[in-house]
């Protein structure tokens, strides 16, 4: 969606490794915004966004108007149930909505052999994933892993939201990522277990709001009680008014 950073030019970097060109799509989806969210707000620095594409050698930047990705009088949406209303769908209703229904048509309009998605945004990836396979589209999905600042905070167009205070707050994400995945490391196997010691370091900074802590399967997206290899644990929370998601998979 714009506001791009060195999340995004990670993932051109892996396309250009992998392919003999590199398009770009800049839209900021209206459909993925619920009522009360950010969509007005939303950073939006097109002119910067293209300096950077041309740097890293994008061979096609596409930026759509919303009539042409939605023409007047569209009915046409793609919805993945079940998978839609889990994590960031259960917070955010309609979300996954429209983000299968934008890249639905994004995928249809390049045909591309690779679409290249950030780990960051994991409940995304399973959402899409199934979408793809579904519809029976030709198209390989690449995951590439979460970019981050030196202090451990992901890389995310909204850290531009926060202000230094809130800053510092919101590296509690990635600390309680790091207390369970030592954790998990020394042999913890229990989802409950694990939450809880996420939970344990959120409340020592009691000025973020937590949205979920969740042990789950990233294929389905549902809860599970033993964690292992594959198992994606991820964490949501509001820090101000600017909500962040992390991750890692075990």
């Amino acid at each position: 969606m714009g506001a791009l950073h060195e999340g995004h030019l990670s993932l051109v970097r892996a396309a250009k490794a992998a392919c003999g060109a590199v398009a770009v799509s800049i839209f900021v989806n209206p459909t993925q915004f619920g009522p009360n969210e950010d969509f007005a707000l939303y950073p939006r620095t097109f002119e910067a966004d293209c300096a950077l594409l041309a740097g890293v050698g994008v061979d096609v930047v596409f930026a759509p108007g919303p009539e042409e990705i939605y023409p007047a009088g569209a009915a046409t949406f793609v919805e993945v149930e079940g998978l839609s209303g889990r994590l960031d769908g259960a917070s955010r209703p309609g979300h996954f909505r429209g983000v299968a229904t934008v890249v639905a048509k994004l995928l249809i309009a390049a045909e591309p052999d690779r679409a290249f998605f950030g780990q960051k945004d994991a409940a995304q990836v399973a959402v899409l994933r199934r979408m793809t396979a579904d519809l029976g589209l030709a198209v390989e999905l690449v995951v590439c892993p979460i970019v981050r600042e030196a202090d451990g905070l992901a890389l995310s167009s909204r850290n531009r939201y926060l202000s230094a205070e809130e800053r510092e707050q919101a590296l509690v994400l990635s600390r309680a990522l790091k207390a369970v995945r030592g954790l998990a490391d020394a042999g913890e196997t229990r989802a409950e277990a694990l939450t809880a010691a996420a939970g344990d370091v959120f409340r020592a900074e009691p000025a973020v709001k937590v949205d979920y802590i969740a042990a789950v399967d990233w294929v389905t997206l549902e809860p599970v009680d033993v964690v292992g290899p594959g198992i994606l644990f991820a964490v949501a929370a509001y820090v101000g008014k600017t909500r962040l998601i992390d991750n890692f998979v075990l």
